[in-house]
C-alpha cells in the first residue's frame, strides 16, 4: 500500500469519525439530559444524572395524557402502515406488469403530485375532511378522527414509485410460469410477488412507520380535541410551554424514539437491501 493511499484512508476515516459524532451527539445528549434536572440541562451537562424516575414520574403524572397520545401515535402508525404496503405495492405492481400508454400517463401525474408541498394541499384537504363529519357513515374519517390522518398517508406517490421501480428487478418469467400453472393475477401477486419482495416491503415498512410516527403537520391540523393527539403535538406542547421542563421533555422524547429506532434495527438488513434494489432498478 502507498503512502499517498494510507493517507487517503486516514482522512477518509476522520471524515467518517466526525460525521458519526455529528450524528450520534444529539441522540447522546437527549439520553443524558433525560437523566438530569431542567436547571441543570440548560446548563449544558453531559454527565449522567438520577432523575431518570422523577422525570418519568412527572410525565406519567402530567395532564399531558402522554400515554394516550403513544397509544393514538402507535393505531396510527401500525395502520397507516399496513394498509400503505397493501395499496402502494398493489399500484407500484400494477402500474410496472400491466403496462399500457393510460397507465403511463396515470403514473406521471402521480409523481408529478410528489412535487406539490403539503402545505398547499391542507386546506383543500381541511375542507375536504370537514365535509365527511355531515356525512353519515363518514364520520370516522372525518376531522378529529384517527381515520383522517391515515386516510391521507395510505397511498403516497413516493411509495408508489419505490414499489413500481423495485417491482422492474422482479423475474417476469415467474409471472408466465404461474400463469401457466393456472394461478391468478391476485394470486400471483399474494403468494409469488409479496413472499419474493420482502426486501422491498421491510424498506417500505420502515420510511412508512417512522414517517408516520413522525408525522406533525396534518395531524395538528386534524386531531383537534386532547384524546386524539399524537406523540408530535404532545411533545410540541411541552416545548412550547411558559416554563418548559426539559428533563421530562427529552425523557419523553427518548421514549417517542424507542419504536422507531426498534424498527429499524429489526429491518436494517433488509431495508438497505429493499433500497439497493430500488437504485437498481
Amino acid at each position: 500500500m502507498s503512502k499517498k493511499t494510507k493517507v487517503m484512508n486516514v482522512i477518509q476515516y476522520i471524515i467518517l469519525i466526525i460525521l458519526t459524532v455529528v450524528s450520534i451527539f444529539p441522540f447522546f445528549w437527549m439520553v443524558i439530559a433525560a437523566t438530569n434536572k431542567s436547571v441543570d440541562v440548560t446548563r449544558g451537562t453531559l454527565l449522567p444524572g438520577t432523575y431518570l424516575a422523577e422525570n418519568l414520574r412527572h410525565l406519567m403524572e402530567s395532564d399531558l395524557q402522554y400515554m394516550t397520545a403513544f397509544k393514538n401515535s402507535l393505531i396510527i402508525a401500525v395502520v397507516t402502515t399496513t394498509l400503505a404496503m397493501v395499496v402502494s405495492s398493489a399500484a407500484g405492481y400494477a402500474f410496472e406488469v400491466y403496462k399500457s400508454k393510460v397507465r403511463d400517463r396515470v403514473f406521471s401525474i402521480v409523481l408529478l403530485s410528489m412535487m406539490v408541498p403539503f402545505a398547499a394541499l391542507m386546506v383543500p384537504l381541511f375542507r375536504l375532511f370537514s365535509k365527511f363529519n355531515k356525512i353519515p357513515g363518514l364520520s370516522r374519517i372525518g376531522l378529529n378522527s384517527s381515520g383522517a390522518v391515515i386516510i391521507v398517508a395510505v397511498a403516497t406517490a413516493f411509495l408508489i414509485f419505490f414499489f413500481r421501480q423495485n417491482t422492474k428487478t422482479f423475474p417476469k418469467e415467474l409471472i408466465e410460469a404461474s400463469r401457466i400453472d393456472g394461478l391468478g393475477e391476485f394470486g400471483i401477486f399474494t403468494r409469488i410477488f409479496m413472499p419474493t419482495m420482502k426486501s422491498t416491503y421491510a424498506a417500505a415498512i420502515v420510511v412508512t412507520f417512522m414517517t408516520s410516527w413522525n408525522n406533525y403537520l396534518w395531524p395538528l391540523i386534524a386531531l383537534q380535541s386532547e384524546q386524539k393527539r399524537t406523540l408530535p403535538l404532545i411533545i410540541s406542547a411541552m416545548g412550547s410551554s411558559y416554563t418548559p421542563d426539559y428533563g421530562m421533555m427529552m425523557t419523553a422524547v427518548v421514549l417517542a424514539t424507542l419504536p422507531t429506532a426498534l424498527i429499524f434495527f429489526l429491518k436494517q438488513k433488509q431495508f438497505v437491501a429493499g433500497m439497493t434494489g430500488s437504485v437498481k432498478g
